[in-house]
């Protein structure tokens, strides 16, 4: 209920008027049954846009940061992911990837659609990074085709870093649907999986528009936050005297 109230009331109408999204390929969307909207992620932005255009709810994999924030904000964006059905995922290891399949296959098994942002993380400069293949898992154990989705536009309103957006125009655009149904029974399968990965990323790319990266953004994001703090000044560590210490 609260996620109608705030998409057709609220919330979903203020967006609209605000940044005037231009709405490109929406008749790839299933209208009815299980799917998943695959997307590029560049904004804090993009979890409030996608949903705001599409007709049918779409509940998306969250990061579990998202739900446990402390002071003002974080307690009003836990309230909001909660009350508009969003599923906390940790993403702190290889169980906690098997959790969020498993949460991801449990709305597919209610014919609903599943957002999903392959990358895993937002984009830190604007580019498409290679995509972790828990999407192409999902969509080979559930057989549910996979819609490619473009945000354009939300890393330049929003960056990471920036907490109100700049309202400017925005465009969110859907490929068609990809069948993969060719790969039934292999989602055990790791070149099969890397594979539809690819084909995913690589039809979201064509959409978007961006650079591409052949590896984790997180792992980037890491090596970028190593090389600052090496650049750092490091105070030497001063040696105390005192009962037992002489000075030379």
């Amino acid at each position: 209920m609260f996620y109608q109230l705030l998409k057709h009331v609220l919330l979903g109408p203020l967006l609209r008027l605000l940044f005037r999204p231009r709405i490109e390929g929406l008749e790839h969307v299933p209208g009815s049954g299980a799917a998943i909207v695959a997307g590029n992620h560049l904004s804090f932005s993009d979890h409030f846009l996608m949903p705001a255009i599409l007709s049918r709810r779409i509940t998306f994999l969250a990061k579990r940061e998202y739900f446990t924030g402390s002071g003002i904000k974080g307690r009003l964006t836990a309230a909001f992911f909660r009350s508009a059905g969003q599923i906390p995922v940790d993403r702190s290891g290889k169980e906690a990837g098997k959790a969020a399949i498993r949460e991801g296959l449990g709305v597919l098994a209610q014919d609903e659609l599943l957002g999903i942002y392959p990358e895993g993380t937002r984009s830190h400069d604007g580019r498409l990074y290679k995509g972790k293949v828990g999407v192409a898992v999902m969509a080979l154990t559930a057989g549910v085709p996979v819609v490619p989705c473009a945000m354009v536009g939300t890393f330049e309103i929003q960056p990471p870093g920036r907490r109100l957006p700049k309202i400017r125009r925005v465009a969110i655009r859907f490929g068609e649907p990809l069948d993969f149904s060719r790969y039934a029974g292999m989602e055990g399968d790791k070149a099969v999986l890397r594979a539809v990965t690819d084909e995913i990323m690589y039809r979201i790319l064509a959409l978007s528009g961006q650079e591409y990266v052949d590896e984790y953004a997180g792992v980037v994001k890491q090596r970028a936050a190593e090389a600052v703090e090496r650049q750092r000044p490091h105070r030497p560590h001063r040696r105390l005297s005192g009962p037992g210490h002489e000075h030379r």
